[in-house]
């Protein structure tokens, strides 16, 4: 999937890798897509709750050796 920006957000906890996302989506423009890296089982579970609250799309997500990969599009 094509992406306009990447967020490295391994070896990070809940919190950090939905506020560094926030921040990420906060600087760049509607439509643009943020393909997000996390280690953080919890992260599935966040980015589906941070997307239905805050109106940003998520376009898709995976798992592959532990890793979890998301693609949010940006309201």
């Amino acid at each position: 999937m094509n992406f306009d920006k990447e967020l490295d957000a391994r070896g990070l906890n809940c919190p950090l890798p939905i506020l560094r996302a926030k921040k990420a989506l906060a600087e760049m423009l509607s439509g643009q897509v943020l393909h997000i890296i996390s280690t953080d089982p919890g992260s599935i579970k966040d980015f589906a709750a941070f997307a239905r609250q805050t109106g940003n799309e998520l376009l898709g997500s995976s798992e592959n050796n532990k890793e979890f990969e998301f693609f949010m599009k940006r309201k």
